[in-house]
């Protein structure tokens, strides 16, 4: 009888995780088909870059609207689906578990750390106290707490370098930085503001990105992460500065309206005409 039992300890200890696994993947399958797990990726590296094979490089900052149609990927799900979730949630969750940095929005060297009461204050989140009327018309102190409204992020400002790459004799780019931007109704003018909340270092996110699963518009089965978009170059956005002598000043400083469109064209066809330059045909 004690020699049954004992039997019956060790394949209890053998087989519940087992078992444990199996109902796990049977709860994923509920969701889809089959298991889809975005847990545990490596990013794609980069290909290996000698300072003397940079032969010509350009730093530029691009805005990306997340109305765009091709944005809305980076934007969607507003609230979490599951293991998905919006890019900024993504980001957010990050910052909050002490996993990354976040930087001062106007210092965009990424020198500056900001705590993380200095973003929940720029999400507008936080408590305060108000007078209220209760039914006898007397006053009594209400504190009224605040979330973080994460989907009034709507527009992001990417800081990337185009540079040539004389190795491979390619024009390539990578990404430095990202910058959310939220859209939210100031109380005391009544109009939409925009305000940079904090820049992000981009290389340090990378794991973080490549484990978090970007909705694919156009296949539902071929899985692609965060940092597959970023990396393959999946949305769109124009440019609003280049490096330049006058304090890296933006477009929308020395330009306006069309003359400032114009402009942002003739900084992309500066970039891709310059490899252009380079070939002899």
């Amino acid at each position: 009888m004690k020699r049954a039992i004992g039997l019956i300890i060790i394949m209890m200890f053998v087989m519940g995780p087992a078992i444990l696994s199996v109902r796990a993947q049977d709860e994923n399958q509920k969701k889809w088909i089959y298991n889809k797990s975005m847990q545990n990726r490596t990013p794609v590296p980069y290909p290996y870059l000698r300072e003397a094979d940079v032969m010509w490089a350009k730093k530029v900052w691009r805005l990306v609207d997340l109305r765009q149609k091709m944005n809305l990927p980076l934007y969607y799900p507003t609230a979490p689906i599951g293991d998905r979730k919006s890019l900024i949630d993504v980001i957010y969750d990050a910052i909050r578990a002490g996993e990354v940095k976040a930087y001062d929005p106007l210092k965009d060297d990424m020198t500056l750390e900001i705590t993380q009461d200095d973003i929940e204050k720029k999400f507008g989140a936080g408590s305060e106290t108000i007078q209220v009327a209760d039914e006898n018309g007397n006053m009594h102190d209400t504190t009224i707490v605040n979330n973080a409204n994460t989907s009034e992020v709507k527009e992001y400002i990417v800081q990337e370098v185009w540079y040539f790459d004389k190795k491979l004799s390619s024009l390539n780019v990578r990404i430095l930085g990202l910058c959310p931007v939220r859209l939210s109704m100031n109380p005391n003018t009544n109009q939409m503001e925009k305000r940079k909340l904090f820049w992000i270092y981009y290389p340090e996110f990378r794991r973080i990105f490549a484990n978090h699963e970007a909705f694919n518009p156009y296949n539902d089965a071929q899985k692609i992460s965060y940092d597959d978009l970023f990396l393959q170059r999946r949305f769109s956005g124009y440019i609003i500065a280049e490096s330049n002598v006058y304090d890296n000043r933006t477009i929308d400083e020395y330009e306006t309206g069309r003359a400032a469109l114009l402009e942002s064209d003739r900084i992309k066809n500066s970039i891709f005409n310059m490899e252009q330059d380079l070939w002899e045909y």
